[in-house]
């Protein structure tokens, strides 16, 4: 397992942190919101996983320019894209995590996205005749990765190969547990 985490600056990390606890606490609330920073942290994160393999196609663009350009255009277009289609919108967030997962976690070779690609088109499917749990679950899945990187990055003496997937598990329950409970009569 690929346990690299972002290389970001204080601010960043104080703006992930922030959308991070918004998106635990109330995503359900601020749903249009969330689907545009959500769909937005998926592009940013693809596109930086897709960069290398960019350059090899297209290396008169290696410039640091380009490498910070590139993957806020891919956040900001699925961002938009994103807003369009409220269904589209939440299979796709599933979609789009289960992939960010597989790549991050299992590799980015054929078979290995292929089975990723299965099993967040069945998740997707499943999250969509599902709104209201779906929405609240990825948001706070969306919000529970924020801070846990921020957290992991903010204090280095926390080992992530063991403490990540229990951060990132925990926070998600609490964020679900708070959101199923105030969003009960909505």
């Amino acid at each position: 397992m690929n346990f690299n985490l972002i290389h970001v600056q204080i601010p960043e990390l104080v703006v992930m942190a922030v959308v991070g606890v918004i998106l635990l606490l109330f995503g359900y609330r601020v749903k249009q919101v969330a689907f545009f920073v959500i769909w937005f942290l998926i592009g940013y994160t693809l596109m930086q996983n897709f960069m290398p393999t960019l350059m090899q196609w297209v290396p008169q663009m290696d410039t640091q320019l380009f490498h910070i350009l590139m993957p806020i255009a891919g956040g900001l277009l699925l961002a938009l894209l994103g807003l369009s289609i409220e269904k589209l919108c939440v299979g796709g967030i599933v979609f789009g995590l289960t992939m960010i997962v597989t790549m991050k976690y299992f590799g980015n070779d054929v078979p290995t996205l292929a089975v990723g690609a299965i099993i967040g088109i069945i998740l997707g499917a499943f999250a969509v005749t599902m709104m209201k749990p779906a929405i609240i679950i990825a948001t706070s899945i969306a919000g529970s990765y924020c801070l846990t990187v921020a957290l992991l990055t903010w204090i280095p003496s926390i080992n992530p190969t063991i403490f990540y997937f229990p951060i990132l598990i925990g926070l998600a329950i609490i964020g679900c547990s708070y959101q199923f409970n105030s969003t009960k009569h909505l």
